[in-house]
């Protein structure tokens, strides 16, 4: 048995989620030393820029790609590819901190795969949604749909826990609630913003998706519908 004077004080973050933490600051990091000269010369500046147009989800440009029916994979990978790059340090830095604090928590009871899965499935998802019901020219950028998605984790698992105790299962949606409403009170104060559109469908998928990858979720599911036939 482990000594319990050897263990951490606070239980270990996964791998995963540590991985996608440090590519996210990593990134901004990169951007902040070429804004003030330290690395890659005068033409640093524009960096951020740059990769916004480069990897930054483009609503015109996924309804181009519906409409012709041709797929470029320099631009299928905005995708996956928008949730890394932000708008700004502060921008990065609290989607970064969200995404430790819930990839820690999904992590331990879903596990590592459970993780990539609701960070880069639900953020395609929310992507998608927010071209076909928006198509706003503004490009979509930031790791937020990605944490909604991760949230959409959560909230399944407590929402399966409250069942469990009997109790008030509206309770797990608590929390999408609460963010939702300080995105509406950000929005009236600075500007509205359509992002809100991805983030509620990356929510929404991370929930479902969750069905299945909590523990004996699939079982479950095939059993259900043995019972139904």
């Amino acid at each position: 048995m482990t000594d319990p004077h050897n263990e951490p004080p606070f239980n270990p973050l996964p791998p995963v989620v540590i991985a996608l933490f440090l590519v996210i600051v990593g990134i901004e990091v990169v951007f902040g030393l070429g804004a003030r000269g330290i690395v890659g010369g005068p033409g640093a500046v524009g960096w951020r820029l740059g990769t916004l147009e480069r990897f930054a989800f483009s609503s015109e440009i996924f309804n181009w790609m519906l409409e012709t029916g041709r797929w470029p994979v320099e631009h299928v990978i905005r995708l996956v590819s928008y949730p890394f790059v932000h708008a700004s340090f502060t921008h990065a830095l609290f989607a970064g901190v969200m995404l430790l604090a819930l990839g820690k928590m999904v992590g331990e009871v879903m596990g590592t795969r459970a993780v990539v899965l609701l960070f880069f499935v639900p953020s395609a998802g929310g992507a998608v949604a927010y071209a076909l019901f928006i198509g706003a020219p503004a490009p979509l950028v930031g790791a937020f749909p990605a944490v909604y998605g991760l949230i959409g984790g959560f909230t399944y698992m407590l929402w399966q826990r409250l069942g469990q105790l009997g109790e008030n299962q509206i309770r797990a949606f608590a929390l999408v609630g609460i963010l939702l409403f300080i995105q509406l009170i950000f929005g009236l104060l600075v500007g509205a913003s359509a992002e809100w559109v991805a983030d509620i469908s990356a929510f929404v998928i991370g929930f479902g998706m969750s069905m299945l990858l909590v523990p004996g979720g699939w079982t479950k599911l095939v059993n259900r519908l043995r019972q139904r036939n």
